[in-house]
């Protein structure tokens, strides 16, 4: 009996020891970190913002396997011949949106509320994804544009593992276009041409000879006008710059033309009041193309035509403003206007 108990007391002084060891090599067991990646990188090294609009630069980065969150920061932001470029990083007033906009607010004061403004470096990287971000507040001349070489900076990206810096991008903006389509050059800013072209054109009848008009017959105009306030009218006029009334286009929804508000539709125009950009933002609506970076408007009519069959036709114009104002869409019938009377 005294050898089983000597036996068993031993074997659990072993099983003891052994929690003691294994308790003790735990507790000595260094922390998890955080590491810094070899594979960590940036797509994008060269950055072409147009000013005087939002740019946000997304999918510019390749996480790797690098631990997160990660902090990133740019530094030494420098024209090319090394001299520091504080215009881009003191801060700025910005209209930044506290609230999500969705596209069903009721009114400008409804849209208002969703943003303010807040004082940003005009270019920045969003702290834990690594974007890059223009806001439209960068002007020129202040700010450089091409053909100039523009600026060079450094990013610094971190966490509790370490840092790790990536040198020498390339940041050149291009001038301000207010609208688009433009038709200023992006790298001088001169205008190249008079007008625009519709996006889109269907089976418009031209009143003198009855023939289709085409894309080319069909002008688009942007003008902005002196004056308080942010507005947008459409107009349509003949060949004489004389105006077509809109009600012509009768099977146009004026109240969902876009998101506008306070509508006056006289003989001549169709105007509205607004919030710019237009659209507010690259989200997609039913005011908007697919992508949901331009409005899309469509005007259209019915007549009745040959042998008494119905003639549905439109003109559409996509289109973004980024310039607040009271700006006009003109129309122009260049050659001959559409035919809008049954035959």
């Amino acid at each position: 009996m005294n050898n089983k108990y000597s036996i068993t007391s031993f074997s659990v002084f072993l099983i003891g020891l052994v929690l003691l060891s294994t308790l003790g090599c735990k507790k000595n067991l260094p922390e998890d970190r955080e590491s810094i990646a070899l594979d960590t990188r940036f797509t994008q090294t060269v950055y072409t913002p147009v000013l005087g609009r939002n740019t946000l630069f997304s999918d510019n980065f390749f996480l790797g396997t690098s631990s997160q969150p990660l902090t990133f920061k740019i530094i030494n932001m420098r024209t090319r011949d090394g001299v520091e470029a504080s215009v881009l990083t003191k801060k700025t007033p910005v209209q930044v949106w506290t609230q999500p906009y969705l596209g069903d607010e009721k009114s400008i004061a409804e849209i208002e509320a969703k943003r303010k403004i807040e004082n940003r470096p005009l270019f920045e990287i969003r702290e834990h994804s690594g974007q890059f971000l223009m806001w439209s507040a960068a002007r020129s001349p202040d700010v450089k544009t091409q053909p100039d070489s523009g600026y060079v900076f450094d990013v610094e990206m971190s966490n509790s593992g370490g840092r790790r810096y990536f040198r020498d991008f390339k940041l050149m903006p291009l001038k301000e276009r207010a609208f688009e389509p433009s038709v200023l050059n992006s790298i001088t800013g001169l205008a190249q041409y008079v007008g625009l072209t519709p996006s889109g054109v269907n089976n418009l009848r031209g009143a003198r000879n009855g023939q289709f008009i085409s894309y080319n017959d069909i002008g688009v105009l942007f003008k902005k006008n002196e004056g308080a306030g942010n507005s947008l009218t459409f107009k349509f006029v003949d060949s004489l710059f004389n105006p077509i009334n809109p009600s012509s286009f009768n099977l146009t929804n004026w109240n969902q033309l876009l998101h506008g508000f306070n509508m006056i539709k006289t003989n001549e125009s169709v105007k509205y009041d607004v919030a710019y950009p237009i659209p507010l933002i690259a989200y997609r609506t039913k005011y908007t193309n697919t992508n949901g970076d331009k409005a899309h408007t469509v005007f259209r009519y019915d007549r009745q035509g040959f042998g008494n069959i119905r003639e549905e036709a439109y003109i559409s114009m996509d289109f973004a403003i980024y310039e607040p104002g009271n700006w006009e869409i003109i129309i122009w019938f260049t050659g001959q206007s559409p035919k809008f009377t049954n035959d």
